[in-house]
């Protein structure tokens, strides 16, 4: 086993552990936390496969926007932050489907790629100059219309959950 083998088990195992502590915790803000745990341990797995352009896509797009997008769906939408009894009743069926799903997943992968391993000495330096110039020459535009779109969502969100705007009726 050489380094990058380690380096990459042990990622994949923190990302997998937050991943189920995700799942199995009962406060709201705390599985956001984790998540974002799980998302930056599999950035780094990225890092370590030379793909530097993808683990910071990872970190800005994922960690970056989605879970503070969860944090703020949360405290804008006033949901409980703490323990909830609504969720304690479907335990067991929720880990009978996670349990079916994973074992799924696994066996369709190791059908798909066998055998096939990654040889991290004999792949060609990437470049990020085509991937840069096509999103910031031919893609600018609809990049920042989006960003347009999801910045009006945001303040649609805070307008529509603040009490003390009162609307024309």
């Amino acid at each position: 086993m050489t380094t990058f083998d380690v380096v990459i088990a042990l990622l994949a195992a923190t990302s997998v552990g937050a991943a189920a502590l995700v799942v199995t915790t009962r406060q709201v803000v705390h599985a956001a936390l984790w998540l974002v745990v799980s998302l930056a341990a599999l950035a780094g797995c990225y890092v370590v496969l030379a793909a530097e352009l993808v683990a910071w896509v990872q970190v800005l797009v994922y960690v970056g926007a989605v879970v503070v997008l969860m944090l703020f769906a949360v405290m804008l939408t006033r949901a409980p932050i703490g323990r909830s009894a609504d969720t304690d009743g479907a335990r067991l069926g929720a880990a009978v489907v996670a349990t079916a799903m994973t074992a799924t997943l696994v066996v369709l992968l190791l059908k798909s790629f066998g055998d096939v391993r990654v040889d991290l000495k004999a792949r060609p330096v990437g470049n990020g100059e085509v991937i840069g110039s096509a999103l910031f020459r031919s893609w600018v535009l609809p990049f920042e219309l989006l960003s347009l779109l999801l910045l009006a969502a945001l303040v649609g969100a805070v307008v529509l959950t603040r009490d003390d705007i009162e609307g024309e009726q």
